[in-house]
């Protein structure tokens, strides 16, 4: 029975947890897995219902956590390597940046077999400066020599990693798509519907934009709101804006929103006259896309949007960025309208086509579902892993 051990940064609120939670879950039973995760951060969304749910029992690294620290990711790579000495894993499979720079130099010094990394996405623009950007890709490249295959999440992510940023060659990298439980997006969405207008005091003629995502400066909120300001002064619809999430923004997103004059709300404190409520973080998404009527994501750097997969799996039509993985998820003008990065006009001007245009919303919602379940279903991710170990495994002997 081939040993995996599975390394994950956190189990916060995103597409990498749900990837490592059903791999863990729904991998052939002749697979024994391992879960390891780090610490989430205090300003995230914790995804540890999922695990729970699927009755997974993960071994946290107290010493793993987001932020960079020598002393503390020292401690975290001299526990992995206790772990792997006791596990003995025939694969080690790390997820994301901090998990993967631990995890797989723990795995190299073990000698472990088979060493697997999956960028879920990457930090290479938007996030640094040139100096430490480019640090970081001079380590990722040292760390892909150390690893016997790379997995990407999307064509685009495998393009760009391998010729743009040039981390190890074409030849390394694997693409699987993510995978997730996406039937529950597609159910009873009349009544849920109904519970999320509800709850958030939503009438029923008003149109509901909602952003979901952290609120972080790579999700570029700003962009997003000056959109929203176009479209509240150009048409006669009513409009009422959600921002689902939370993070190290909401001050300064707050301050954007005032200077805009903008009425807003919190989740505590709701009024039905204002035009953007933030709602905080949602377990139950499927009940919030339910409820929605446009998602947009206006990110200046993404590698498979979560939030895009499960807006098409609830019939949603969406506006979008061009950036990242963006073009591998979504239809362009079939399930979505996808504008170039931070560009206002663009981006407000075809949300305004989507807010005026009851068929139009209609047609792209017709074609999301059918669009993402062929693709990128949990059943599909686990069937194309399966497919990439036993040949590693193979090749290995």
């Amino acid at each position: 029975m081939p040993r995996i051990l599975r390394i994950i940064n956190r189990l916060n609120l995103g597409g990498p947890t749900h990837n490592v939670a059903y791999l863990t879950k729904y991998l052939p039973k002749e697979y024994e897995t391992l879960l390891l995760s780090g610490q989430i951060d205090s300003t995230e969304a914790s995804s540890e219902f999922l695990v729970k749910e699927l009755d997974l029992t993960p071994q946290y690294i107290d010493n793993m956590q987001r932020e960079l620290n020598p002393f503390k990711d020292r401690h975290a790579y001299y526990q992995i390597k206790k772990i792997i000495k006791e596990f003995k894993p025939d694969i080690v499979h790390t997820h994301a940046a901090k998990a993967g720079a631990v995890g797989r130099l723990a795995a190299a010094h073990c000698n472990v077999p088979i060493i697997i990394h999956t960028f879920h996405g990457h930090v290479f623009h938007s996030y640094f400066s040139p100096l430490k950007t480019r640090i970081f890709i001079e380590i990722e490249r040292y760390l892909a020599k150390k690893s016997t295959a790379i997995v990407a999440i999307s064509d685009i992510q495998k393009k760009e990693l391998s010729e743009t940023f040039k981390i190890a060659p074409a030849s390394k990298f694997h693409v699987v798509n993510l995978g997730f439980d996406l039937e529950k997006f597609h159910t009873d969405t009349s009544a849920k519907r109904k519970q999320f207008r509800t709850k958030w005091m939503i009438q029923d003629d008003e149109i509901a934009i909602g952003i979901v995502g952290r609120l972080v400066p790579i999700k570029n909120h700003s962009l997003f709101l000056d959109a929203m300001k176009w479209v509240l002064e150009h048409t006669t619809k009513k409009i009422k804006i959600l921002l689902i999430g939370d993070g190290e923004s909401r001050a300064a997103i707050e301050e954007k929103i005032k200077t805009l004059g903008i009425p807003y709300c919190s989740e505590q404190d709701l009024n039905p006259s204002a035009k953007i409520v933030f709602c905080s973080w949602i377990k139950d998404v499927d009940v919030a896309y339910a409820g929605l009527d446009i998602v947009a994501l206006s990110s200046l750097n993404e590698g498979t949007p979560v939030s895009l997969i499960e807006a098409q799996a609830a019939g949603k039509p969406i506006v979008t960025t061009n950036v990242g993985g963006i073009k591998d998820v979504v239809l362009e003008n079939e399930t979505a309208f996808v504008v170039p990065s931070n560009e206002v006009d663009a981006f407000a001007e075809k949300t305004l086509e989507l807010v005026e245009n009851d068929t139009l919303r209609q047609n792209f919602s017709t074609k999301g579902y059918e669009h993402v379940i062929k693709t990128f279903s949990y059943q599909t991710l686990c069937s194309n892993m399966d497919k990439l170990y036993k040949s590693l495994l193979q090749k290995s002997k």
